[in-house]
This record gives C-alpha cells, structure tokens and sequence, in this order.
C-alpha cells in the first residue's frame, strides 16, 4: 500500500496542546492520529486508525490461535439483563443511561457479560457443545468523572473482551491458561513490556484474577514484587497476621493527660519527652468512615491501622465491596458525640463500643496487625487523653479485621519471598476465573454426561485495544517525536523527497513502488512545496521507524536510510536500497 503525504489527511502541530497532560496524548495528537471530540472521547484519523488495526490484528491472530471464535455485540444494550445480574445499580453513575422514544431504558455498554451469557444460552444446550471461547473488539462506554491523559482514561475506549464457557472447574483452568498463555504472545508481538500481577476480581467476581501491567511513572496502578518472584496489586496484597504474643507480664493500660496532642507525630513527640519512647507503628490510628451499600443504606464503621501508615482507598473497596466509602462528615461527628475526634480510641474491656453509656451499633475493626498480646498506644475517649500499653486481647477487642492499610516498600511479602517494592504499571489486559456468578444470574445451564441440568463455569478475559496504543506511544518516543516498534507502525517504510528536482520525487516514487511490490506499506513524502527541514520534522513526528531519504545525495547514486530506532543513518546505493530495507 502507498500513502501520499500530499494527498493524506493529516495535520501535524508543532505545539503540545494545552489539555495535553502526558506524551502519549501530546504526541498523538501532535502527529494527527487523533482529534478531541468531547472530555475523554477522540475521533480517529487515518494513521491512528492504520495503528489501531495493526494492533487489533495482532490480537485477532493471537485470539485465533488460542481457540476463540469472534462475534461482535450492539454497544446500544437494553436495561434488563443488567437488572438480573444487579449491575444496572451496582454501576452506579458511571454508566452511561438512556431512554428511547417509547421510555425504555437502554445503556452504553461497558462491558458485555451479559451479552455473551445470554449469546451461550440461547444456543447452546448440552456439555457436547462445551468448551467454547467468544470474543469481540468492541467500543465500550463509562462515564469517567474526570477523564484525563487522552488515550489511557477515557469515556469510550475500544477492548477486546473474551469469555470462556465450559461445564466445570476444570476445564475452566485449561481456557484461562490458554488466554494467559495468548496474552504474553499479544504482549511480545506488541514490543510491550509487562508484569502479571495477582489482582482482586473486584465487581467481576470470581475467584482467580491476574492482571498484566506496562511499568510507568504515569501508571494509576500501584504494585508490588519481590526478588523471589511474587508480584500484585497492592489492593491484592493480604497481610499475613502475626504471631499472637503472651498477655502475662504485659504492664498494666496507663491513661495519661495530652492536652491538645491531637496527631500521631505529636503523639510520639509527646510520649518522648515523658520518657516514653515510642514509633509511629506502635500506635493506633482510628478512622472513621461512612460506608454506603448498593441499598444505599448508609453506616458508620471505625477502622483501626497502625499510626505509621494512612490507608488506601482501594484496598478499602475490597474490605467493603460494591459500597461507596467516604470519610465520616462533620454531621456524623454531631450525631455521634462518642466519636472523640483526635482522642478516639477503641473498645475498653467490659465496656461498651467507644464508651460505657453509648449506645451505638457502629462497628469497630482493626488491621491484620493487631494480633492477641501486641500493645498499642491510642485515644482514651476522652478529650486530652491517651493510653499507653493497651493491649489487644486483655484491655480492647473489636468487631473483626480490616486490611485496608497502605503497603510500603520493605513489608515482607505475604508467600515469605522477601521484602516487597513498589512500582507503578499501566493495565493492559486483565484475565478473570469467573466461575458461575454470571451464569447462575442468567440461568446459564446444559445437560452433562448424566443428563443432569448443571451450570455452566465461565472466565473473562479483557485486552486495552486504544489503551495500548497509548501505552506504546508512552514508552516509544524521543524529544523529536513518536518511535512505533515496527508491529504496529502506521507504515513500514516513511519515504522522503527531500529536493526540489525531478528526479528526487521520481526516485522516490520509484522506491516507494518497488517497496510496495516487496508487500510493504510505504508513506511517501511528495509535499511539493514543503522544505526538507519541515519533512524531517514531521518524519521524526510520526515515528515510523525506517526512513528513507532521496535528496541530494541521489547526484551520486546515493541515498539515505535512517532507522529512528538506533539513531543510526548511512547512505547506499540506489539499487540497494529496497532489498535492505524489504
């Protein structure tokens, strides 16, 4: 195929956009493969859609080659399947809703489970037919409410979302190996790099999930590794309790005067200069936090984490799943005066929650940490109180565990590998075991061997198609521009008539025709009027890899070949100059 840049619609900018945040999106739209349509929604122009279906490309051969068969669903969906699977509530604002001229209620897609089950249901009915894997690359829709950095978090995005469908545990094992095992290849074959994290399945449900990450500075996921091998999400990191220790000898709970001592760090500065030296982790920060179920029935619940640590947000929504979690409000406060801000405690034995008159059901829960034995400094409950040496199992209980603290670089990580770092990742592909959620919802079943109705075990498998595309602009470029691995370059060969003579822009023409034969896809530079300067410019823009150059070189047999990948350019001759490059 041959492309003419004096024919091609394509703009270039010399200047980053100003809603530009990241170099991926700077450089995208940059180099016209992209157009802002609205907040977090982007039109695509012929060289972003030619990378776009290199990608897909890849990730159809690959989908083929582990076993799955294509099929493609309406964005535009109807509103009951969602209410039997519970997720037209359990979305809450970020789905997309509307309603046709009869009233109906319709949604934008942003994920389609429900459609594959039911695809399944409808035509299948026997463990004959099983196993069976269906896919699709589809545009989805979620009303992000702060989209940002172009690509990586929009409102529609394009994903190749797959499902598996088999009649037990076991054969569900063997379909989310084999689209682990296609993903890797994906990820090789798209020059990306990545890291399989453990993850939790969060509103997905299931049982085993991983996750394949892209290390980024500008990542919004946080994991961990260690040097003997164990990698997760930090919202998948399970904190192992520690050993309980002996109550008996333990010092006896001092309540000590704090005027005014309000924080954790002015807690240990107050606790050394009484001769009471103690670190942030041996203290007790209590957080009050109002938690909203999909009922949106709203509760109070007071969690308790070491002082050194604050707490993470995600790790929150999994302890409290499907709910919505906010810091606790000043009318909270009002309305629950036991809940002693900057002096709150937690339970003293033999008394009731937070005080002996209180007659509150709020919940109090502790992290993984606090284990019989260990003993902790914390609020009295009393204005301008503390005490010292409490001790969990003697002086205070709670209601259960919470693991929602943050994990630092060093914690031990949970399978004993060593101590853990923490990096940032870009997601790019996410592979679920669902087992039967989905199924049992939509009364998803076959007959087996015994002629018994059982339900059908799915997994699901989702690829970042735009995503990526944003993933390998971030991680192939240079202060000149985009540097595409040739996988997915819009163009494998970029051509440049760098003269005003004829016979520069028939020589170049000339190559870019045989290289054409040759099966390659050339973008030819035949700007007439447009100096050499500009076209180097533009060439380093775009980020096709191999550039050749016809200019003034041509004079003496010569031209130009410059990989934007090494750096290097040399010249050769002419009748070399496509069999090196083919």
């Amino acid at each position: 195929m041959l492309l003419r840049m004096s024919q091609l619609f394509l703009r270039t900018l010399r200047e980053d956009p100003a809603e530009a945040e990241v170099d991926s999106h700077k450089l995208l739209l940059r180099a016209g493969y992209i157009r802002r349509a609205a907040p977090g929604v982007y039109s695509w122009l012929p060289l972003g859609l030619a990378v776009k279906t290199r990608v897909e490309q890849i990730v159809r051969e690959e989908m083929a080659a582990a076993g799955a068969q294509e099929v493609f669903f309406p964005a535009l969906l109807p509103r009951e399947p969602f209410e039997v699977t519970g997720r037209w509530t359990e979305y809450g604002d970020n789905l997309f809703r509307l309603q046709d001229r009869k009233k109906a209620d319709y949604l934008l897609a942003p994920t389609h489970e429900e459609m594959f089950t039911l695809l399944v249901k409808d035509l299948y009915s026997s463990y004959k037919d099983l196993p069976v894997t269906l896919y699709q690359i589809q545009n989805k829709y979620r009303d992000e409410a702060r989209p940002r950095a172009g690509l990586l978090r929009g409102r529609e995005f394009v994903m190749k979302d797959a499902y598996s469908f088999d009649i037990d545990h076991e054969g569900l094992v063997k379909s989310y190996h084999a689209q682990r095992d296609a993903y890797e290849r994906i990820f090789k074959r798209l020059g990306l790099e990545y890291v399989i994290v453990r993850a939790d399945a969060g509103a997905m449900g299931g049982s085993a999930s991983e996750e394949f990450l892209s290390p980024s500075p500008i990542g919004e996921d946080t994991f961990v590794k260690s040097a003997g091998g164990f990698a997760a999400n930090v919202e998948a990191v399970t904190i192992n309790h520690p050993q309980p220790e002996s109550i008996d000898g333990k010092p006896a709970a001092e309540t000590i005067s704090t005027p005014g001592i309000k924080t954790i760090d002015a807690v240990v500065g107050f606790a050394k200069e009484v001769g009471k030296e103690i670190a942030a982790r041996q203290t007790l920060k209590h957080i009050v936090l109002a938690i909203t179920d999909v009922k949106k029935k709203r509760s109070l619940v007071v969690v308790a984490i070491p002082g050194d640590r604050e707490m993470e947000v995600k790790r929150a929504e999994i302890v409290f799943p499907g709910c919505d979690i906010e810091p606790a409000t000043d009318e909270d406060f009002e309305k629950h005066p036991e809940l002693l801000r900057g002096f709150l405690g937690p339970v003293l034995a033999g008394k009731q929650f937070l005080g002996e008159k209180s007659e509150s059901q709020i919940k109090y829960l502790v992290d993984p940490r606090v284990v019989e034995g260990t003993s902790w400094v914390a609020g009295a409950n009393e204005k301008d109180k503390h005490i010292f040496g409490l001790v969990y199992g003697r002086d205070f209980s709670a209601d259960g565990y919470a693991d929602l603290a943050e994990i630092k670089a060093g914690d031990p990580a949970p399978d004993g590998s060593g101590p853990l770092e923490l990096a940032r990742g870009i997601e790019i592909g996410h592979v679920f075991q669902l087992g039967k959620k989905y199924a049992e919802a939509l009364d998803l079943r076959v007959l087996d061997e015994n002629g018994k109705l059982v339900t059908v075990t799915m997994g699901s498998y989702g690829i970042g198609v735009t995503r990526i595309i944003a993933v390998l602009a971030e991680a192939n470029n240079d202060d000149k521009g985009l540097i595409w691995p040739e996988s997915v370059s819009p163009a494998d060969v970029h051509v440049v008539a760098a003269g005003k003579e004829d016979e520069v822009y028939e020589m170049a023409l000339r190559l870019s025709e045989e290289l054409t034969a040759q099966g390659k896809t050339v973008l030819l530079d035949d700007r007439l009027k447009v100096s050499p300067g500009v076209k180097f410019s533009d060439a380093e823009l775009l980020g096709i890899p191999k550039i050749l150059i016809v200019g003034k070189g041509l004079a003496g047999g010569e031209i130009d070949i410059w990989d934007r990948r090494s750096g290097d350019r040399r010249s050769v001759k002419v009748e070399l100059a496509v069999t090196e490059l083919a």
